[in-house]
This record gives C-alpha cells, structure tokens and sequence, in this order.
C-alpha cells in the first residue's frame, strides 16, 4: 500500500491514526484576512499549541487546506509538524478567486503552466512567497493533495482552466483532489466536470456539503456516484447544532454510505483555543464530537472508517492507469 505525503515526508497508512480531513493550522496575512478577519491563523506559538492539542486528545493527522498562493505557510507547517510530531498534509491548487488580488498568477498562466505549477508541488517540493507574484523559490517539503474550491458563480472560464489543471496534476501525481463547496454551488456540475477530466469519483473529496447543501438527496446522489464526502460542521453553532450534524451523518450511515464518509472541523483563528478562549479547539472531535457520535448509536467501527480507514483508503488507492500527459 502506498505511503501519504505528509510536510515531513512519505508516512505508512498504519502510522497516520485519527485524521482530520480539512483543517487550517497556519493562514497569513492576504485578502481572505481582509474579507473576514478570523481568516488569520499566523503565529506559530499557538498553532504549535493547537497541535499539541489534538496529539495530547489522540490525534495523529490533519489535511492543512490553504493552497500556495492564497497565505498557505508551508515552512511553518513544516516546523509544526517537526515540533509536535503530529502528521501534517499540505495542499496545493487553488481557493476561491474573490480570495486573491487582482492581476494573480492564477489568472495570467496558462492552464499548463498551472499544471506544472501544481505538480511540481506535489512531487518535487512547494513554492514559498507566491500569495501576489511568482516565484521560483521553493522547500523540500512536498503538497499531498490537489485543493480546489467552487464558488456560487460556478464553472467560468477562469475556474474551467484551473480545475482543468489540478485535475491533471491529481491524476499525475496520484494524489486525491478536494474541493471546497460554497453555499449555493453546484456540486453535481461539477463531479461531471471532473470525471470527464478523468478524476475517478472515489479520488474526489467534495467538503461543507453539510452547511453548503441543505438537500441531502444531492449529498447521496453524489455518494451513489462513489464521491467521498467530508463533513465539518462540527461545533460550528452558526450554522447548527452538533445534533443535526448527527443527523446528516446518521442518515448517510442509515443508507450504507459509512466507507464514503470522512470528517474534520475546518478551523478558523476564532475556532482554535490557543487563539480565542472562546474556540472549540482543534481537539473538539476527539473531546467531544466522537462522544456523541457513541451517544447517538454510531459504532465504533463507523468512527473508525470515518476516522482513519476512509482516509487512507482515498490517499492509497490511487494508481498510474489514468497517466495524463499534455501535448
């Protein structure tokens, strides 16, 4: 079985224990911060703090979801990671437009210029100081996982070429692609989008639908086609109560879906303990979520898949057969 690239490098499935599949441990200063300021997670001090918390709970994995160019800190999760032994995956590709200024790279580079941007990510090593102009300047340390976001506008011209890109990259380097779903998106568009590209539905990881997409008809229709959902909504009381997250997560159970389903708590600086008194922190799932998940009839071993076996399962099964190479 093949390993899952982690900040530190190459890991062993058995040695990842619980994951959390969307997090955001570091987050610099950018146009996102300017658009809403808990959009910050910028001192290392604290974010150390915040993973020594989740190990100290029984963590042993987070996916970090901030791509290059949009204030990922590559070299801080790097330092985290080497400090806290907890297991770090980095992302590249891409986040919504309205996060980055005017005259991005992201907008000039042609799509294959973009492909070789992502892959190179993810197989040689990632970019640093590329939130407003590129550079070429990069650390060892690798990505392990194409992010993506869609956006309420849907598959425009600019989104078409960057999703084009990163699931070129994916298929490449056999990395899974993630894909944030905003509020009123289309999710459907856009698994058929990517499936033509070539991703496999069980190599796409769609996330938020639980706040996102309130009919949960499109949630099992997507689940039906074999996309791998990540729910995380979890002590996120703006949107609902930790109660009706059990009930999404039951009725996915319910309908057989428990080997499709991961989770994680998708922080923010005003989630995470170390930053506000008043955050949930990034042990919440383990302290509290796990408990009542137990409390409301889900098994162990569904805690498990959720928690573990789902994850390694789409970093692992993937494989060289849909090589994609451009012309």
């Amino acid at each position: 079985m093949k390993n899952v690239m982690t900040v530190q490098g190459p890991v062993a499935p058995e040695s990842l224990g619980f994951c959390q599949s969307h997090e955001h441990l570091m987050l610099t200063k950018g146009v996102s911060w300017k658009k809403n300021p808990v959009l910050l997670i910028d001192d290392v001090e604290k974010s150390t703090l915040e993973a020594s918390r989740l190990i100290n709970a029984g963590g042993g994995t987070i996916v970090d979801a901030q791509p290059g160019g949009c204030n990922r800190a590559e070299g801080a999760l790097l330092a985290i990671s080497r400090e806290t032994g907890l297991h770090i995956v980095a992302s590249t590709g891409f986040h919504k437009l309205c996060f980055y200024p005017s005259g991005h790279w992201l907008y000039t580079k042609t799509e294959e210029e973009i492909f070789s941007v992502f892959y190179h990510e993810l197989t040689e090593g990632m970019y640093t100081n590329i939130d407003t102009r590129f550079h070429p300047d990069t650390i060892s340390a690798k990505a392990g996982i194409v992010k993506m976001a869609l956006d309420c506008e849907g598959l425009t011209p600019v989104y078409r070429k960057l999703f084009s890109a990163g699931a070129a990259a994916s298929i490449k380097a056999c990395v899974p692609v993630m894909v944030h779903i905003e509020q009123d998106a289309d999710p459907l568009s856009l698994f058929h989008f990517l499936k033509a590209q070539g991703v496999m539905p069980q190599h796409m990881i769609f996330c938020h639908l639980d706040r996102a997409i309130q009919d949960l008809s499109i949630h099992k229709e997507l689940l039906k086609e074999g996309v791998v959902l990540e729910y995380d909504t979890i002590g996120r009381f703006k949107y609902h109560s930790d109660m009706r997250e059990i009930e999404i997560f039951l009725s996915m159970l319910e309908d057989g879906y428990e080997s499709q389903l991961l989770f994680s708590l998708d922080t923010t600086r005003a989630r995470l303990k170390s930053y506000d008194k008043n955050g949930v922190g990034l042990d919440y799932l383990l302290t509290t979520f796990v408990p009542l998940m137990k409390k409301n009839g889900i098994t162990i071993e569904q805690i498990r898949k959720i928690s573990h076996d789902n994850f390694v399962r789409v970093f692992t099964q993937m494989n060289g057969e849909n090589y994609y190479e451009y012309k």
